[in-house]
């Protein structure tokens, strides 16, 4: 290959940190990572080193550097994405105040009750489209207002995981328009909004927000010590993607222009995106779920999350694996997930119901509720372990139906991706769950190609995002498979009752709180 021929797509998750290389069209030529750390402390803290994730980073990308020949020469962008929400402050010459709070830090959930009885909150959400929850910064920096104010004090900027790595990678304070208007500011404009920072008890704090920069127009270079730090080439353009949710969405297949098409993350935690316009956006009663835009003028998507997705899956796995190890049985957790589908095929469908509410933070959507905890409903002495997990999938598919029917209404079909969508028995059941046909996407790192293709556009290499969609996305979407009828039918049936237990368990969660 000739020289400047790869962007290299810098994803930095709650699991893993990523570095992708991939050809100018859209071919994923090689990819490195580095497991991530977080940890988590009394009084629902979950915390994450700064300095170590930006030491992650590099490591990732010279791994990459050993995987691809003459790397540095040949990348002409980078584009850098990462997990969503959390605080990571930074003070001053560029130094972490403290570990960052991630997304799945709970503490704020006092001042998220108390800022939603804001007089101004229903304006709040019209604004930013977003539910407050405890993974948000803005929920964040007002319970820290409140409870550590010295974290504010010593703090010179905001940032998020993306925004902390594109400090470090260009030494320039930003953010993009997704996580400012979702957090800060208006999804119709993508700017900054003085009403919504003010209703969260933040105008003292204002000067903490960093500028926002459009990664598909804007553009810094590698500095000098970073390129020491990764191997790169200084002066190679970086460009700031928008939050991961979006940008593995963009690469998964979100938009292509089709109409009415929606895409599921089936991943650790369930992501759930619709694209509309600006102008489509409805704005559910119970004020939930969140409004990202995209780096496409005038789409944005609308979102609605399941705090917990395959995590419920791994929690019914891992009581398995370590009733079978305390006995002498040495069985891990990769042979039992290649028996699911074995399970699957062979457990009843709808002979259980499970609310898959299985983080320690509760459930940030279609409803905010700190307190929510997981249950199975239905159990006799015939069920056996497959039906539990056939349950806890089927759980999995309402929670998806669930968090669309939030949006509006349900999706005429859904792409999909995250590595339990391999499984076809499982894409069979969130298919007839939600009651549309479904598409997987061949595109095994969906994040970091989507941050790739706004550095793609950046750079010139594409005219604007929707042809690089066409030479990214398309061809690697697979036929549509449609649910099965009588499948379809059964979870029907069923899913009214989910929602009525859904409605009716917040008084068991709060009893339980109490002990």
């Amino acid at each position: 290959m000739d020289s400047g021929d790869i962007i290299l797509g810098l994803d930095s998750g709650t699991s893993v940190v990523k570095a992708v290389a991939f050809d100018l069209e859209g071919t994923q030529l090689a990819c490195a990572s580095v497991r991530n750390r977080y940890y988590r402390s009394e009084g629902g803290a979950a915390q994450q080193s700064m300095s170590q994730t930006w030491q992650d980073a590099v490591t990732a990308i010279r791994k990459l550097g050993e995987r691809v020949d003459n790397l540095a020469a040949r990348v002409v962008a980078v584009a850098v994405t990462a997990q969503g929400d959390g605080s990571w402050l930074v003070g001053a010459n560029n130094q972490p105040v403290g570990d960052a709070w991630i997304w799945l830090d709970a503490r704020a959930a006092p001042t998220v009750e108390k800022l939603n009885q804001h007089p101004l909150a229903a304006e709040r959400f019209r604004a930013t489209g977003t539910g407050l929850n405890t993974c948000q910064q803005g929920s964040q920096l007002a319970h820290m207002d409140h409870f550590y104010p010295e974290l504010l004090a010593n703090s010179e900027v905001a940032l998020h995981c993306k925004d902390w790595l594109y400090l470090n990678l260009t030494g320039i304070r930003a953010t993009d328009p997704s996580e400012a208007s979702f957090t800060f500011g208006n999804f119709r404009h993508q700017r900054y909004d003085d009403q919504v920072i003010a209703t969260l008890g933040l105008e003292q704090h204002r000067h903490l927000l960093p500028e926002i920069i459009e990664g598909t127009e804007t553009t810094h270079p590698l500095t000098a010590e970073a390129a020491q730090a990764t191997g790169l080439r200084a002066g190679t353009p970086i460009c700031l993607g928008y939050v991961d949710m979006a940008m593995t969405a963009l690469g998964a297949g979100v938009h292509t222009g089709e109409a009415n098409t929606a895409c599921s993350i089936v991943g650790s935690t369930g992501v759930h995106l619709r694209s509309v316009t600006i102008d489509e956006v409805w704005l559910n009663p119970a004020q939930t779920g969140y409004v990202i835009p995209l780096p496409w003028p005038g789409y944005v998507t609308q979102v609605q999350t399941n705090m917990a997705s395959t995590l419920n899956l791994d929690w019914l796995l891992n009581l398995a694996s370590d009733l079978l190890n305390s006995f002498g049985c040495e069985i891990d957790h990769a042979r039992l997930v290649g028996h699911i589908d074995r399970w699957l095929n062979a457990a009843k469908p709808g002979s259980l119901l499970y609310h898959p509410y299985i983080s320690i933070a509760g459930e940030r959507g279609p409803f905010v509720n700190a307190e929510a905890r997981a249950s199975f409903t239905g159990l006799s002495y015939t069920h056996n372990f497959g039906d539990l997990v056939r349950a806890v999938i089927e759980g999995i598919g309402f929670a998806a139906r669930d968090c669309y029917q939030a949006m509006g209404s349900l999706p005429g079909e859904i792409r999909l991706t995250g590595g339990a969508v391999r499984s076809q028995p499982l894409r069979q059941i969130l298919s007839a769950c939600i009651g549309a046909p479904v598409r997987i996407s061949q595109r095994d790192e969906a994040g970091a190609a989507g941050a790739a293709m706004m550095a793609a556009v950046a750079i010139g290499a594409y005219p604007s995002m929707e042809s690089c969609v066409k030479t990214w996305v398309m061809p690697l979407l697979d036929a549509p498979e449609a649910p099965a009828s009588e499948l379809m039918q059964r979870y029907n049936q069923l899913f009214p009752t989910y929602q009525q237990l859904r409605n009716d368990l917040p008084a068991a969660w709060h009893a339980l709180k109490q002990f």
